[in-house]
């Protein structure tokens, strides 16, 4: 396994180098494909994902470690290692894509199977035991079973909805390493970037595939090669189709002159020059002779600065000196005649902002953009993140705030036209989504403003960053100018090449002219970011139809009378046997699930506008950070659980898949509760001899359990001989439990909520439907007049649509307000368990009623006194 993670992160490194080892992207994870049958159980998938996430982190992105380190001011060795700790979290969709090939690996084996209730019992054992087999082939000889092709092309879906569902820190996915490949990246304007990704993912599975395959025949091999072959001949035929029929380069332009003046890090200028005015004064004396360069002896139409060049806000100053320089700048905008863009901060009652101020000559300042996606830390932080303590540890935290999202700008040249541009810093380049957005609103360029500084000794980082901001060109065919305050600047065409450019670390003036006319409609203009958000559909479809599926045998065999195992009365029906490494990954999912629903829950609390105003980002929050594991972690107590049956004096467990784990009710000593009930109450079975059996057994409290197996063994077959004139005891031993553990679990058990109003369809679907229809119509009287407003004018798929999305923010709340509540009951249970054990069911039954009074009436109570104030 570590030769073939280290192959792919190598050859991963290469590719992401550019220039010819584009062509590494169709081979690059092949390595670590093939390493996925060696992995032995759910463990070593998920340490193989990490490992992947790893090293593909060091091997493709040293330079954001060097960076955190410049950012931190700490030593670059310590950078780099907390850029690899948190690699799982930076590339998460290597155990997305892991996770879901386990999980998924069994399926092609049942679908020649006429009896879909094997499908469960499969993917139990994949889940289970398929890895666990590798050493035994080893040992004999045996070759490796091919690779799946059904699990790998599951997984490639759910890579690509991850990284749409959670976008990541840089924006980074596979489909950028092909920007070098000119044809081939043309496609982008079909999928975009996550496209790309998704067939490279695929071109990879065909050769994992076949090299898996490698001792079948040869028409086994041929069509995963085939699938491999078609991806880079299909979009190089594309590429060379697309780029034959865009229109030809006529009609009116625009010629922009770039100021990359190389002049960075103020602070360490402040410091040699002696005071910030003398820095201020020394950037803007080398930014007008730059312009007046690009204005007289270039001829340009516009002249474009780099982000934050002016180091304080503009039009709106805080002393008489910055007054003094407002005016200073507009006089040299007026003696140039023609418009400059450049970037500055602004600020309103809410606080500061990262933004580009457009100034025209003869009118002054036009407006503000504000970054809609500062980087977080360094200029943003989130406000239930906010407060003296991260000052403290991080003084170096940015106060910014984030802008309100695309906007589109006029461009006021000395010819009287009127360009519509859309600006963007730094961090929005990578988010497709404002690209797009600019170009619906009537863009026809792109003005980028960056501050690639951070990556003056790794200019890699800024390589890649030009290459995802020429992306956005390709995405919408719009022409962009990209200026940066020290490399690289650059003059991108609509298909993504750079026209003119610089180097890093130069003083020097850009200029280039391209034309400005309304491009042709793209289908990511059209559709947006469509292929993550077609893979996650596709994902969930298939899991509802599984479900229904399953759910529809399970009925059928229960019609048809089949014999059931008798259970004994005293056990319930059904358990959770757990292996040693089964229950911390069930568990740890449901903890971050849960979790993620409380930090969620706090975000909307305590004010983070910026989420609260963003319902597409609560949606996918929501999506990846709690359904996600709460899905994953509930599929593995699923496939984990077992009837128990007492035969004579044996307790059977059997599971799903047909497989039993036997043990002596003789030797059964005691039993051992959980320390913490996760992913579900249970405990552990310590045997005579001291030990703990293997399994351990959650859904059942242990004072219950222990109760139970009481009443078991005395119902249990003696063995002859034994003797039986002892009387049976009431339970058997608890060991290391204290009382008010037992009290909080007994109260747990008996203060259950019971009735249709508990069941979570009732909570969850039910309710927010409920309290979707008011708001939604009072949305429809607002936004189009009345209550049928939106349905008259655009139909009734754009009504049922946002009706179906105010329903799932409704979900998203009632489940945030559910959390809360949650924690609440269990907060205030354990208290009484602790101090009042003896009134620890009452309060408990008291605390579950109040929580269901405050979903189910005060919800309501509060959403009307919302619509009526």
């Amino acid at each position: 396994m570590p030769l073939g993670i280290a192959a792919s992160a190598v050859l991963s490194g290469l590719y992401a180098q550019g220039g010819a080892g584009w062509a590494l992207g169709f081979v690059a994870l092949v390595p670590w494909l093939l390493t996925l049958t060696a992995a032995r159980g759910l463990g070593g998938v998920l340490l193989n994902a990490w490992a992947m996430s790893v090293g593909f982190t060091a091997a493709v992105f040293p330079w954001f470690g060097s960076a955190i380190a410049r950012l931190a001011q700490i030593d670059e060795a310590a950078g780099l290692a907390i850029l690899l700790l948190a690699a799982p979290l930076f590339q998460p969709q290597f155990l997305v894509f892991a996770i879901t090939y386990a999980i998924t690996s069994a399926i092609p084996s049942v679908n020649a199977s006429a009896n879909t209730s094997a499908i469960p019992s499969a993917i139990t054992s994949a889940i289970t035991s398929a890895w666990a087999r590798a050493p035994l082939r080893r040992a004999q000889g045996e070759a490796p079973p091919a690779l799946p092709a059904l699990p790998l092309l599951t997984a490639t879906a759910a890579w690509v909805a991850a990284e749409w569902i959670v976008p990541k820190l840089l924006g980074d996915t596979l489909g950028h390493g092909l920007y070098p490949a000119r044809l081939l990246r043309q496609a982008a304007d079909v999928g975009g970037a996550a496209g790309l990704t998704l067939l490279l993912l695929l071109a990879n599975i065909g050769i994992a595939v076949a090299l898996g395959r490698r001792r079948q025949g040869v028409r086994s091999k041929a069509a995963p090669l085939v699938l491999a072959a078609l991806v880079p001949a299909a979009l190089a035929t594309y590429g060379a189709a697309r780029l034959a029929t865009l229109p030809a380069p006529t009609g009116p332009t625009l010629r922009v002159g770039l100021v990359q003046s190389n002049l960075v890090d103020y602070e360490r200028l402040r410091r040699e020059r002696g005071s910030a005015a003398a820095v201020v004064r020394e950037v803007l004396d080398t930014h007008y002779a730059m312009s007046h360069d690009a204005v007289e002896r270039q001829r340009v139409h516009a002249v474009l600065w780099s982000e934050t060049v002016y180091p304080t806000t503009f039009a709106r100053p805080k002393s008489e000196a910055g007054a003094e320089l407002d005016q200073e700048i507009a006089g040299i905008v007026n003696a140039a005649g023609v418009p400059f863009v450049f970037g500055t901060y602004d600020r309103d009652g809410h606080g500061e902002y990262n933004a580009a101020a457009f100034m025209a000559p003869g009118r002054g300042l036009v407006g503000f953009y504000r970054k809609t996606r500062p980087f977080p830390l360094t200029e943003f932080v989130p406000a239930w993140l906010e407060g003296p303590w991260l000052r403290e540890w991080l003084p170096w935290a940015g106060t910014w705030r984030a802008g309100n999202g695309a906007r589109v700008m006029p461009l006021f040249l000395a010819d009287g036209r009127e360009v519509p541009v859309l600006p963007l810093i730094c961090l929005d380049a990578v988010d497709s989504a404002l690209a797009l957005e600019g170009a619906r609103l009537g863009a026809t360029a792109i003005l980028t403003m960056s501050n690639d500084s951070w990556f003056t000794e790794r200019p890699l980082g800024a390589q890649l960053h030009q290459a995802v901001a020429a992306f956005r060109s390709i995405e919408t065919r719009l022409p962009q100018f990209r200026v940066t305050s020290n490399g690289f600047s650059a003059v991108i065409d609509a298909t993504g090449s750079v026209q003119a450019g610089s180097r890093m670390g130069e003083r020097t003036l850009v200029v280039g002219e391209l034309p400005v006319a309304t491009p042709p409609r793209t289908l990511m203009v059209a559709w947006g970011d469509w292929v993550g958000r077609a893979c996650a559909w596709g994902l969930a479809l298939a899991a509802v139809v599984f479900a229904l599926v399953t759910w529809s045998s399970r009925r059928s065999q229960a019609a048809a009378g089949e014999p059931q195992a008798a259970t004994l009365a005293a056990l319930p029906a059904k358990v959770v046997a757990l292996p040693r490494g089964v229950r911390p990954a069930a568990a740890a999912l449901r903890l971050l699930a849960r979790g993620s629903l409380l930090w969620m829950a706090g975000a909307v609390l305590f004010g983070d506008t910026s989420f609260m105003s963003n319902t597409l980002a609560q949606l996918r929050t929501f999506a990846a950070l709690f359904l996600a594991p709460e899905v994953a972690a509930m599929l593995l107590l699923w496939a984990f659980e077992a009837r128990p049956v007492l035969e004579g004096d044996r307790l059977v467990l059997t599971r799903r898949d047909g497989r039993r784990a036997e043990l002596a009710m003789r030797d059964i000593a005691a039993v051992e509760a959980w320390r913490l009930p996760l992913p579900v109450p249970g405990a552990w079975l310590r045997l005579a001899s001291g030990e703990r059996w293997p399994l351990a057994l959650g859904g059942i409290e242990a004072f219950a359990l222990a109760q139970a197996l009481a009443r078991a063994a005395a119902a249990a077959t003696p063995l002859p001989g034994a003797a039986s004139d002892a009387p049976p005891p009431a339970t058997m031993p608890l060991q290391r439990t204290p009382a008010w553990a037992t009290a909080f679990a007994r109260a747990r058990a008996a203060a259950v909520p019971r009735g249709m109003l508990s069941r979570p369809v009732a909570k969850f679907l039910l309710l927010p439907g409920l309290l979707a229809v008011p708001a939604f119509r009072l949305h429809q009287h607002i936004a189009y007049g009345g209550a049928l407003g939106e349905l008259q004018t655009f139909g009734v798929g754009a009504f049922a649509a946002a009706f179906a999305l105010w329903w799932a923010a409704w979900v998203v709340g009632v489940a945030l307000c559910a959390a809360v509540l949650r924690a609440a009951v269990e907060a205030g249970a354990l208290a009484a368990a602790r101090w009042r054990p003896a009134l620890a069911v009452a309060v408990r039954r008291g605390l579950e009623r109040a929580a269901l009074l405050a979903l189910y009436a005060g919800l309501p109570a509060w959403l009307l006194w919302r619509i009526t104030i």
